[in-house]
Order: structure tokens, then C-alpha cells, then sequence
């Protein structure tokens, strides 16, 4: 049996800005992904703590060190800069398996995104 479990955690990080005109996505600044253990193109689940919205999209990697957090296209208009995010990855793995697994939990400076 397959279960789904929590991979990786970026808890609360703060949007920095949005696209609406970018084809779609969230830019994540590397030095965050790193630690997160998520790689560009991996699918996230979004849970903005301003106003209750959760959106699924997938990883662009951004300017290490800048603490970018930037929703682009359609999932621009869900979030607004200075929000506070939490971004989650999951994993399908064997049920024994996921009794060991720790995910990455992140929890970066919600003032400069940049991990402590």
C-alpha cells in the first residue's frame, strides 16, 4: 500500500510579488528550495494564512539569496505581496517506508525570508 505524506515545508514565508501576466508557477527563491529539498518543476500546494486560499502549482527556481517568493499567472490573484504562505510537497511512498520518512520542514524569517 501507497500513502501520501508530507515532503517538504516551507512554513511561513512571505510573498515578495505577484505576475499575473507570467504563464503560471511560483518562483522560489534556491537557497530555499535547497533547504526544503524541492527541485523546479515539483508540484506545491499553497495555503495563503491572509485570506484561506489554497492552489496547487509547480517550482520556478529564483535568484539565490534574494528571499523571492513570487506567484505568477492565474494563481497572482489568490495571494497578494506581504501575504504569509506555507508551501508543501508531497510524496507517495511504501506505508512502512513512510513510518520512518522526516520531511524537510523549513522555517524561514518571515521578515526577509532568509532561513535563520
Amino acid at each position: 500500500m501507497f500513502i501520501q505524506v508530507v515532503k517538504s515545508k516551507l512554513h511561513r514565508v512571505t510573498v515578495t510579488e505577484s505576475n499575473l501576466n507570467y504563464i503560471g508557477s511560483i518562483t522560489i527563491d534556491e537557497d530555499l528550495m535547497e533547504a526544503a529539498n524541492l527541485i523546479e518543476g515539483e508540484k506545491v500546494q499553497i495555503v495563503n494564512n491572509n485570506n484561506g486560499e489554497r492552489l496547487e502549482t509547480y517550482v520556478i527556481k529564483g535568484a539565490r539569496g534574494s528571499g523571492r517568493i513570487c506567484l505568477n499567472g492565474a494563481a497572482a490573484r489568490k495571494v497578494q505581496p506581504g501575504d504569509i504562505v506555507i508551501i508543501m510537497s508531497y510524496a507517495l511512498m511504501d506505508f512502512e517506508e513512510a513510518k520512518g520518512f522526516r520531511p524537510a520542514i523549513v522555517f524561514p524569517d518571515t521578515a526577509t525570508n532568509k532561513i535563520p
